[in-house]
């Protein structure tokens, strides 16, 4: 489907925002968590309207790009021509989040089979692996209530998250919050793979605990580690494997 360019239509900011959402698009479905058209990364528009870019809904996640999202408002509404609706289910949960988390500048949301298996775990996430420490620094629980689609669920999802960048959504998957697109899908790397991990590691033997004081370090840890740059190392390197494998993305 032939999708006209945006890119002499928004601002360089937008244009920008787009290409990095549609790359986070693409780099989900290279790594395998997509579910097909379902699920959602949304990312904030800058400004006070709290606009923001989420899927065309029947898409695959590896064809979506910069000019296929759709930018809409915080009720729903579409504010860009696009012939392809917005999943309401992915509305609802990414609209509470951008609507109280001004730092959430993206959402990324997977129903990964790991990260599904580990969701119904009663046990949730175990300090099993240095992958997990990162994760469990800044982790939340939200009880499954059906398909997200009743205004209603907001405030419970809203409280549930709180102030943390990780969520097990019980029964149904992951999520994941982020300055930056580039934040929330290096959150999702690591979240995605603490999940594969443990399910492994469950497979196998006993299984040894991370000491609970090596926790209050992570922090400052992962920083050291990216040399104070975060997930900022990163995504240069990932849109560079972008380039290689599928450049699509930026039309």
């Amino acid at each position: 489907m032939h999708i006209p360019s945006l890119k002499e239509v928004v601002s360089a900011d937008e244009w920008q925002l787009r290409c990095d959402l549609a790359a986070a698009y693409r780099l989900v479905a290279a790594y395998g968590w997509s579910d097909l058209v379902f699920t959602h990364i949304s990312a904030r528009i800058p400004g006070p309207e709290h606009h923001f870019l989420i899927n065309p809904y029947g898409l695959m996640f590896d064809e979506i790009t910069a000019s296929s999202l759709v930018k809409v408002d915080q009720d729903c509404n579409k504010l860009s021509d696009s012939p392809f609706p917005v999943n309401p289910a992915g509305f609802v949960i990414h609209s509470a989040i951008h609507q109280v988390r001004e730092d959430a500048g993206c959402v990324l949301h997977t129903h990964s089979r790991a990260g599904v298996a580990v969701s119904a775990q009663k046990c949730g996430i175990l300090p099993i692996s240095q992958q997990s420490t990162f994760v469990l620094g800044s982790l939340a629980y939200h009880d499954y209530e059906g398909v997200a689609l009743r205004d209603d669920e907001k405030p419970r999802l809203q409280a549930d998250l709180g102030n943390a960048n990780y969520l097990v959504l019980r029964n149904h998957g992951l999520l994941t919050v982020g300055r930056s697109i580039a934040d929330a899908f290096l959150a999702m790397y690591t979240f995605e793979n603490t999940c594969r991990i443990q399910l492994d590691a469950q497979a196998g033997g006993e299984l040894v605990h991370v000491n609970p004081q090596i926790l209050t370090g992570v922090a400052a840890a992962m920083k050291t580690v990216t040399v104070g740059q975060g997930a900022g190392l990163v995504w240069p390197a990932l849109l560079r494997k972008l380039e290689r494998m599928d450049p699509g993305y930026k039309t």
